[in-house]
């Protein structure tokens, strides 16, 4: 198969994994209507084509939090990532790092913090969940310090799991999902042979090295719907805003007045996100929620946005909107799952290819002139 693209990338990971890691990987919540308008509404972005401006020489750079990388993109945390391809959060970091862009590790990955960040040549970012288990997050926070992460990604958006139906159907989760699964995995034999047989243990790394013994597959879902905690609140964060040192970026903002909590609670920066359609279905897509955030924080804190984005072009589109920096999650996984590392390199170099070919032809030199100028209206 030919990849050209994110979508080929898509295709070839939907033949290759069993149904129920594609369809968790792949689905959203309720009847997926935000999972839809993220891709549908960030299209519908209209750009301002403009000619002979001399855009040979151009600079992809950005700058967030004093470091420096080389494109604006970060690879967002999913979870289970090590499920997609062998040690799949190892691949993954190891192809950031030689892109030279942020890896931000998910709390619940399969390879545990140390485990990765033996393999990254620079630090890594760390993403929480907020959980009942205050001692859990202590310890993991202390964890990803003491391995030099500096950058905490606090998600927000999810108190409670959203409604995903599709993982009862595909096995994911309900009637018979163990078994289900093995099923599955028997008749994926490549995905058998390279994660399920030489990818284990399949394993929560940082819940199991905090319990002190295993918490496979099976002990997932059970145990972050447990240690979900729906009563948070602004003034119940504020000890973790205390106790971290580094920066924090909240995840998970969709209104302006909660971005303007989240500089008034002392973040250094927020992704503006729907957890990828995840969670409440019908909410916003980030593209409509995007223009009236920066409008109300652009130049206060660090802006970055998720949700939708498949090419370079999406990715201007979404520093054309107000961002200033955008997280790949899906599009990243699904390479992941196709080539390992090779495929996050491949899919990271196609998008590097087109974002320059969108900046050629908007007549920009450099991503810090991407702005809501280049907007068609």
């Amino acid at each position: 198969m030919i990849i050209s693209s994110a979508t080929d990338f898509r295709e070839a990971a939907r033949r290759k994994l069993p149904p129920f890691l594609f369809h968790y990987l792949d689905g959203g919540a309720g009847a997926e209507q935000t999972l839809r308008a993220n891709v549908d509404d960030l299209q519908l972005v209209k750009l301002r084509q403009r000619v002979l401006r001399g855009s040979a020489q151009l600079d992809l750079a950005c700058d967030w939090f004093g470091e420096r990388y080389t494109l604006p993109i970060a690879l967002a945390p999913i979870g289970l990532a090590g499920m997609y391809a062998r040690r799949g959060e190892v691949q993954a970091v190891r192809a950031a790092c030689r892109r030279q862009i942020p890896f931000i590790q998910s709390t619940v990955s399969v390879c545990s913090l140390s485990e990765v960040a033996a393999q990254a040549s620079r630090p890594l970012w760390f993403q929480l969940y907020v959980l009942k288990d205050r001692a859990f997050m202590r310890d993991v926070m202390r964890r990803a310090w003491d391995l030099g992460a500096r950058n905490l990604v606090f998600t927000v958006d999810m108190p409670v799991p959203g409604a995903r139906y599709r993982d009862a159907h595909s096995g994911m989760s309900g009637a018979n999902g163990p078994l289900r699964r093995v099923l599955q995995s028997m008749l994926s034999p490549r995905w058998a042979w390279d994660v399920g047989l030489h990818g284990r243990p399949h394993d929560l790394g940082n819940i199991s090295a905090y319990r002190g013994h295993a918490t496979g597959l099976a002990d997932y879902i059970g145990w972050l719907g447990e240690n979900f905690d729906p009563d948070i609140s602004w003034q119940d964060l504020q000890w973790i805003r205390d106790e971290w040192q580094g920066k924090l970026i909240l995840k998970g903002i969709l209104e302006p007045d909660d971005a303007r909590a989240a500089l008034d609670f002392g973040a250094d920066g927020i992704v503006v996100s729907n957890h990828g359609g995840r969670q409440l279905d019908g909410a916003m897509s980030t593209a409509q929620a995007l223009p009236a955030i920066a409008e109300a924080v652009k130049g206060k804190l660090a802006i970055f946005a998720d949700g939708g984005v498949r090419t370079g072009a999406d990715v201007f589109r979404m520093l054309a909107l107000g961002a200033d920096g955008v997280l790949i999650g899906r599009a990243f996984v699904y390479a992941l799952a196709v080539g390992g590392q090779a495929g996050v390199e491949q899919l990271l170099a196609i998008m590097e290819k087109d974002l320059r070919t969108t900046m050629v032809l908007t007549g920009v030199k450099s991503v810090a002139e991407i702005g809501p100028h280049l907007l068609a209206s």
